[in-house]
């Protein structure tokens, strides 16, 4: 039986509502997916990243653009969130962040225009699958549940996970999370799916990270399991909070997602990403957006044809 961290919520009907009715969203994306929970702290697994890597790619001159099955030809139709800082955000009424400016290089290489669509990431990976997007842009953690559901490219990122806590809070990090504390997670994330399905917690779930958030900075909720972009984008100086703990997770590369039936953009898109990598933009983009971050040292993008060019 889960443990629980409901009991609170008595006492807070609109959050009561909202962890119901996402509760009833269920769909391809949810924590609940076949495949086996994912312990997304377990740290690296080079092996089970190589199984879903190409061992190259197509040439970049051979793709035609014609036979993409995109819902309008000539542009890649793409599903992301507008409040997910670093990665994927709306400024001054633009679509940008890391994942967004990477796949318009990569869209650039193909020759293809890029049109931005906000979505709910619960809603994502299943929008894309039934077409209403061609492409998913959204930091999205490759799980072996997911992809029962949807294609993915080739890797381009990897992720951090972090706990968001008060400042004056005991929760120090990850081993400071119990089955009394209210803990806020994004529905259908690797996050939604650590809590419930890794740890055995009842979470709190919110459609979105600036919700989940909010929710940590009034006092709904005790901590925020979060991508550790997406936290370090959400938590300002003056906020009351902290990012308490972060840990590398490299078991699952972040990908795009695309429909699981149309190889011919998977393998256009990832052809694109080896170009990318191979003239210097995914480097320059990587530490444009993350100065700070450091590099897994047995992670690399791409295929395993391409290299990464030394700084």
């Amino acid at each position: 039986m889960k443990k629980s961290a409901l009991k609170w919520l008595t006492t807070v009907p609109v959050a009561v509502a909202l962890a119901f009715s996402l509760a009833a969203c269920g769909g391809s994306t949810g924590s609940t997916s076949s495949g086996g929970p994912t312990d997304a702290l377990a740290g690296s697994d080079q092996q089970s990243l190589d199984r879903y890597t190409t061992d190259d790619v197509v040439a970049l001159d051979s793709v035609k653009k014609d036979e993409l099955g995109l819902i309008t030809p000539g542009t890649i139709t793409v599903g992301t969130l507008s409040d997910a800082p670093p990665n994927i955000f709306i400024k001054d009424g633009v679509f940008t962040g890391y994942d967004n400016e990477l796949l318009r290089a990569m869209a650039d290489k193909l020759g293809l225009k890029v049109e931005f669509k906000s979505t709910d990431f619960s809603a994502l990976l299943a929008q894309v699958e039934n077409k209403s997007f061609d492409v998913g842009s959204s930091s999205i953690s490759t799980t072996d549940a997911r992809r029962e559901n949807v294609g993915f490219t080739n890797g381009y990122d990897f992720g951090y996970m972090a706990v968001v806590a008060k400042t004056d809070s005991d929760i120090k990090g990850f081993a400071d999370l119990t089955d009394k504390t209210r803990i806020a997670v994004v529905q259908g994330t690797v996050q939604d799916d650590y809590v419930t399905n890794t740890l055995k917690f009842e979470a709190v779930r919110f459609p979105d990270y600036n919700t989940a958030y909010a929710n940590l900075k009034n006092g709904q909720v005790d901590a925020w399991v979060a991508p550790s972009q997406q936290a370090t984008g959400q938590v300002k100086d003056g906020d009351g909070t902290v990012i308490a703990e972060e840990v590398v997770n490299t078991q699952n590369f972040t990908a795009y997602a695309v429909n699981s039936e149309n190889k011919p953009l998977t393998d256009a898109l990832n052809s694109a990403l080896d170009a990318v990598i191979a003239d210097g933009t995914w480097s320059k983009l990587t530490k444009e957006w993350y100065p700070t971050r450091p590099m897994p040292e047995d992670w690399t993008p791409g295929s395993k044809a391409v290299t990464v060019p030394k700084a």
